[in-house]
């Protein structure tokens, strides 16, 4: 049985998919902006074989990763792109319920 507040989520892409896809974007945006793996390591601030590491493995911590997309001008994108989305009301009556809903600051689940 389903509750209200259950999502089912759905994903085609793994995870270690997810992560390659992204380093071949940072790999291909470096590329594109002419800069050596040396030069966007500088430039970000990270290490050469932090950026080594994630082109070749997709494996980088979220600050460095945030570093590079900074000095690739993406980091504007990707974090717009987690942004939630809208709700979306069938009724007024959950218009009126929506603003009589506490905001929630901590998660139930585990």
């Amino acid at each position: 049985m389903k509750s209200e507040d259950s999502t089912i989520i759905i994903s085609f892409l793994s995870i270690p998919g997810a992560l390659k896809k992204l380093a071949a974007h940072v790999r291909a945006g470096r590329l594109a902006e002419n800069l050596t793996q040396e030069g966007l390591a500088v430039r970000a601030g990270v290490s050469l074989a932090t950026l080594r590491k994630f082109e070749q493995k997709g494996l980088i911590s979220l600050e460095s990763f945030v570093k590079l997309l900074a000095v690739l001008r993406k980091l504007e994108a990707v974090v717009n792109a987690a942004e939630p989305e809208p709700v979306k009301f069938r009724s007024i009556d959950e218009v009126i319920a929506l603003n009589n809903k506490k905001v929630r600051k901590k998660g139930r689940r585990k």
